[in-house]
């Protein structure tokens, strides 16, 4: 819509504010930028062995960067998307990385498996599917807004054991949405939109821990731990010690949710009733729907068959997603029209959130603030060291990508571990249950990116209520170290002669 016309603004009276704080953090981000890649060179990292970790200008670059792109994603000063775009820019014109290495970032196999989870949300929002799911699932929980909070929450949870956790977030946002739209008539946000959309996020990757399937961070974790512990740790083994904590921060959520995001309406009279009523008018599935529907669980089954098929276990994900949206367009599921409604926003998040993450591992900065971080608790009791680790994890997944956090991190603290007699197994799974979890930033998982979507929160809302529920998860990890684990069998600390 276009701007109203100068002379008719000044006839009514209404001015025209600058907005002074949004050029404030504009300038903060470029400020941060100036100071941190011109300053003179930082000292040497040295991990518990003597080896040192320089910080390159490269390096300083990547830091430089990435606390640009944290102070305008967090205050939105541009569309979340531009502010992706401008980390590949800057990489390119202080020679931070070669151009062509940034800007191919932007297209990693992890982005357009993004996009094809996109594509199946659009599916089911066209196909009717999503009717189908939201009017059954009402119809079951009834018409209190915390038991739809919890059913939501349930449905979410349940399925990132068996499906990508992007996936799930694709598939649940229309659901969400269709829900949200028997509640309240107007788009405007409400405080039921923003607990059922932040929380849906959250949930997600609370599931995602439990099981292998839920997102490859487990599988690469499990990998890269062999290599370097030379154990091997099985899926059933994962889950077993995953499953108490996954599910348990997926019952405080709720509960956060229900304290913090209190629905305005404790009940939608009438809401099973109308569920039932609609499910049924919307009569026997289209072919449409079951063409839909199997593309969907076969493309589901075939993903989660990798970790079982030594056959499939080369075929990357993303190719086998992809599959799915080359066939909607064969069966005239989905249209030209429809690729132009594709969310490319929040695509472009995820492509300039893949390119920084890439940038501060390459060029060993990372690394430097993992190792300057660890050795600050290499004397420190071994539940403090744990809890410390776990924190750096956290925070590092909510800029980069989950597996690069993990990656940086295992091995510093896998040589540190054995000085304060900590098993290496508590350092792994303490990782991935922080891994699975960045409640602070919209680009640190897809499903956060999702739920910004329904517009029902800005960064800075979800930035701000990220501080408590990720205060929630940390005193998660400590219960599961110090008494959850424990009490299933898991050696926490262990006696080594160094």
């Amino acid at each position: 819509m276009q701007s109203a016309h100068p002379q008719i603004l000044r006839l009514s009276g209404v001015k025209k504010r600058f907005d002074w704080k949004r050029l404030l953090f504009i300038f903060t981000g470029i400020g941060l930028f100036t100071v941190v890649y011109f300053f003179p060179p930082w000292p040497d990292a040295v991990d518990p062995t003597g080896a040192h970790f320089t910080l390159t200008r490269e390096g300083k670059g990547a830091l430089a960067i990435f606390l640009l792109a944290a102070t305008w994603w967090i205050f939105e000063v541009v569309p979340i998307g531009v502010t992706s775009l401008t980390i590949g820019v800057l990489q390119a014109l202080f020679m931070i990385r070669d151009p062509g290495t940034a800007f191919r970032d932007f297209m990693d196999p992890s982005v357009l498996f993004i996009f094809g989870s996109i594509i199946i949300g659009m599916v089911f929002t066209k196909t009717g599917l999503t009717r189908r799911m939201a009017y059954k699932m009402l119809s079951i929980v009834g018409e209190r807004t915390s038991m739809i909070y919890l059913g939501c929450f349930v449905m979410t949870g349940v399925l990132t054991h068996f499906m990508a956790h992007t996936a799930v977030a694709a598939t649940m946002f229309p659901l969400l949405m269709a829900i949200h739209s028997l509640y309240a008539d107007e788009e405007n946000p409400t405080r039921f939109g923003k607990g059922l959309f932040m929380g849906m996020a959250y949930v997600a990757g609370a599931g995602s821990i439990v099981t292998l399937l839920g997102a490859a961070r487990g599988a690469v974790a499990l990998g890269f731990y062999k290599d370097i512990m030379g154990v091997d740790v099985s899926f059933f083994e994962l889950t077993w010690y995953m499953f108490p904590v996954g599910w348990l921060m997926i019952f405080l959520l709720w509960g956060f949710f229900l304290l913090f995001f209190s629905p305005e309406h404790s009940r939608i009279p009438g809401l099973k009733e109308k569920a039932s009523r609609m499910y049924k008018n919307l009569g026997r599935w289209s072919q449409k729907e079951l063409l839909a529907a199997g593309i969907v669980f076969g493309t589901i089954l075939i993903i989660a068959l990798k970790n079982f098929i030594p056959a499939l276990a080369n075929i990357h994900k993303t190719g086998i997603l992809l599959c799915s949206t080359i066939s909607f367009f064969l069966f005239n599921i989905l249209t030209i029209d429809d690729l132009e409604e594709v969310p490319w926003n929040i695509i472009l998040l995820f492509a300039g959130a893949m390119s920084i993450g890439f940038c501060l591992w390459e060029t060993g900065a990372a690394r430097w603030l993992a190792v300057n971080w660890l050795v600050l608790f290499q004397t420190s009791p071994p539940i403090v060291f744990i809890i410390g680790m776990a924190f750096f994890v956290m925070m590092m997944t909510n800029f980069i990508m989950n597996v690069a956090a993990i990656a940086i991190s295992l091995p510093v603290a896998l040589v540190i571990a054995p000085y304060l007699k900590v098993s290496g197994e508590v350092i792994l799974f303490s990782s991935l249950v922080v891994a699975g979890m960045p409640f602070l930033l919209l680009v640190g998982a897809a499903p956060n990116a999702i739920a910004y979507n329904s517009k029902q929160f800005n960064t800075g809302e979800f930035f701000l209520w990220g501080i408590p529920a990720s205060i929630l998860l940390m005193l998660v990890v400590w219960l599961a170290v110090a008494v959850i684990w424990p009490l299933m069998g898991m050696d926490v600390l262990v006696h080594v002669t160094i």
